[in-house]
């Protein structure tokens, strides 16, 4: 099968190139799958950048989910057959037209989505699901603060807090997608701003806060850090804050961010009663036995299918990556390697 990948040396967005290659018939329990869909992730612009630890430090293809079409299977393959329509994830690689992967890591489209749909679903719902379930400890009823509400995971774990009956605050970088946060369902949406402490606890009132999903850092997690309940979980899964738009990132800024990071004292956490857990989803890759699990749990809170926010051509990847660093985005970020499955 021929195919087109972009290759990244990293450091800079401007080395991403197209690379003409040939896959090779599935072996084992592989799958092979023509792409018609990748998914963007805060994830894929620190690995460019050659800021993502988890990444490969050699030149490289990025990209953690996809969706498509198997093309052909491997002799030990036995739940997906040729024709199937797939959505699924990958250790890096999915900036591509095609690309042999075991099917343990690929499941069935939901009927009714096409293949962009589809590939703004695995990442952000799986992060969503296990942050607030696995780690928060997400319990029915509970006060949850989520920022960046209006984004791939803020819309999905909204989701599923709404559908435990969760009290939901969730905050948004500009009033253009306080709306979006509204529709679906959100209880009270905070644009970020010098008042943010102020609004927060009015925004509470009475209630307790219990659980927060922070994807942004600074001040963010601090004020939410000081006003966590007892026995409250603050669940950090990325740092939003040190991206900028650009071929490389801004060191200044990385800098700054970095030397004014909070502060925890671990010490002090048995005194205030209160939990702060981080967590990076590639490292479940290898642990790929906890997805059927997530997503049968997942299916029978009947979710909304995820929001496409922004679509791009394959050949418009460098743009796609562009709008997505600059935090302008709503919903997920789209590139389509041909018309949607």
């Amino acid at each position: 099968m021929e195919i087109q990948r972009y290759v990244v040396r990293p450091g800079s967005l401007k080395s991403l190139h197209l690379q003409e290659d040939t896959l090779p018939p599935p072996q084992d329990d592989e799958v092979q799958i023509a792409i018609r869909a990748i998914g963007l992730n805060f994830a894929d612009i620190f690995s460019i950048w050659g800021l993502y630890k988890a990444a490969p430090k050699e030149p490289f293809t990025p990209g953690l989910e996809y969706a498509g079409v198997v093309m052909a299977v491997g002799p030990e393959a036995t739940r997906i057959r040729p024709g199937d329509r797939v959505m699924g994830i990958t250790r890096f690689g999915a900036f591509t037209t095609g690309l042999n992967i075991s099917e343990k890591y690929v499941v069935p489209i939901p009927e009714g989505w096409n293949c962009s749909t589809a590939a703004a679903y695995m990442v952000q719902t799986i992060t969503a699901y296990y942050g607030l379930f696995h780690l928060g400890a997400l319990q029915r009823g509970q006060n949850v603060l989520l920022h960046s509400v209006a984004g791939g995971v803020g819309l999905q774990a909204l989701k599923i807090a709404k559908a435990q009956d969760c009290f939901v605050i969730g905050t948004v970088g500009n009033a253009s997608k306080v709306a979006i946060a509204r529709a679906n369902g959100c209880d009270c949406v905070l644009v970020r701003g010098p008042k943010f402490e102020h609004e927060l606890r009015q925004a509470l009132g009475d209630r307790p806060l219990q659980l927060v999903f922070d994807t942004i850092g600074g001040r963010y997690f601090t004020i939410p850090w000081k006003m966590l309940a007892p026995m409250g979980r603050m669940i950090v899964a990325g740092s939003s804050r040190y991206a900028s738009v650009g071929n490389r990132p801004n060191l200044f800024r990385l800098l700054w961010h970095f030397l004014t990071r909070p502060k925890v004292d671990p010490q002090a956490l048995p005194e205030q009663n209160r939990s702060l857990m981080g967590f990076n989803l590639i490292y479940l890759y290898e642990h790929i036995e906890m997805l059927p699990p997530i997503l049968a749990h997942l299916e029978q809170m009947h979710l909304t299918p995820p929001h496409v926010g922004h679509t791009f051509d394959f050949e418009q990847m460098r743009e796609a990556i562009l709008l997505f660093q600059s935090g302008q985005t709503v919903g997920k970020v789209v590139v389509q390697t041909a018309a949607p499955c």
